[in-house]
């Protein structure tokens, strides 16, 4: 009897403790949560951008001719002024001599109709010839100074189309490619130019602005004109194709008047001072764009969960229950994300554990350090 009563016993006792155990809820999970602070942020954007001196000269021939001297090397600083090219200029030198030739066959024509003139005024002042003849002789004499001005006119020319065969640096800069060699037929009428010529001291640096980039940029700095908006802007920095800052900071000053019609952007230059020469025509990199955000919400972007190409945080509401809240983001700082709106300061959200939260669920917060909080005042 004893052993049967044990047994009914442990049967008793093995089939309440299951239904025991069942009746008591679990404790709702502890998850950390934190308050959203608000603080002064700066966002940086990279646009793609090219650089170009802030002089590019095409060197091209006014003459036609054989390339007899190239005085300069690829890449070579040169001073405004300084030769570059010689083209052979014997047949111009020839044009000239023939020219001065001219000049003096039209001086010597000249002299013979002033004589002419002058034998004949007194004649007809004496009534020894008639006056037709007078006339006539004058009108010689007119048509030799009016060949001499021609004259002298071609010979000008000459002179200038002679000057045109030495070839010289019209600024201060470096040397492209030469495509043209010594002994190469050059003229004007090249498709190529003979080289070209950059000053790179100071650099313009190109890049396009999207038109919502756009509003959003000019929105951020205070000025009711492009003009006045442009001298509140802050530096900007040129990121190189290595990925390296360079040393100098440049500064906005021209915003292309109209949107291009095929990308739907606005070029916007940058000025860089460049005393070294290292920037070059033709080079590319990034320009960073400074962004300031005032009072703009933080959120750690660990706090947050992305579905459906919408970012949610999960806010602590009454009763200690969790709502799952879209906002809206801004940009990023670090490793905390600006918001816009969707959530308020002060509100309480949730840390870290999403993936065990659904709409409506009760948790046991637990109060830790606001990252967010920290970085809002450093």
């Amino acid at each position: 009897m004893k052993i049967i009563l044990a047994a009914i016993i442990a049967i008793s006792l093995f089939s309440c403790g299951p239904k025991q155990q069942a009746q008591q809820a679990p404790p709702p999970p502890a998850l950390p949560v934190a308050a959203v602070e608000s603080g002064n942020q700066t966002t940086y954007q990279e646009y793609p951008a090219s650089v170009e001196g802030t002089v590019n000269v095409e060197v091209r021939p006014q003459v036609s001719g054989s390339l007899d001297k190239v005085f300069v090397d690829e890449g070579a600083f040169v001073s405004a002024g300084q030769p570059i090219f010689k083209i052979n200029d014997q047949p111009y030198r020839a044009a000239l001599n023939n020219a001065l030739a001219s000049l003096h066959a039209a001086e010597a024509a000249q002299g013979n109709a002033q004589i002419e003139v002058d034998k004949l005024t007194p004649l007809v002042t004496n009534k020894v010839v008639s006056d037709y003849q007078l006339k006539t002789a004058k009108a010689t004499l007119q048509v030799a100074k009016a060949n001499i001005e021609s004259a002298k006119a071609n010979v000008a020319t000459a002179k200038i189309n002679l000057g045109y065969t030495l070839i010289k640096a019209p600024v201060s800069g470096y040397i492209g490619r030469l495509l043209k060699k010594q002994g190469s037929l050059v003229s004007p009428q090249d498709a190529e130019a003979l080289t070209q010529l950059s000053d790179v001291h100071d650099v313009h640096v190109y890049f396009a602005l999207g038109e919502k980039d756009f509003v959003d940029f000019k929105d951020q700095y205070a000025g009711n004109t492009i003009k006045d908006k442009l001298k509140s802007l802050p530096p900007v920095t040129l990121l190189l194709a290595d990925g390296s800052e360079y040393a100098k900071q440049g500064k906005i000053d021209v915003i292309d008047g109209q949107f291009d019609k095929t990308t739907g952007a606005i070029t916007v230059r940058a000025s860089f001072a460049n005393p070294q020469g290292l920037l070059r025509s033709g080079n590319t990199g990034k320009v960073r764009l400074s962004l300031p955000h005032p009072n703009a919400l933080i959120v750690p972007q660990s706090a947050t969960v992305e579905m459906q190409d919408k970012v949610f945080v999960y806010a602590l509401a009454d009763s200690n229950k969790v709502k799952k809240q879209p906002i809206t983001i801004i940009g990023t700082s670090g490793e905390n994300y600006l918001v816009k709106d969707g959530i308020k300061a002060g509100d309480q959200i949730v840390l870290s554990g999403m993936d065990k939260l659904q709409e409506g669920t009760v948790i046991a917060p637990q109060k830790t350090v606001d990252k967010a909080a920290a970085v809002a005042k450093n």
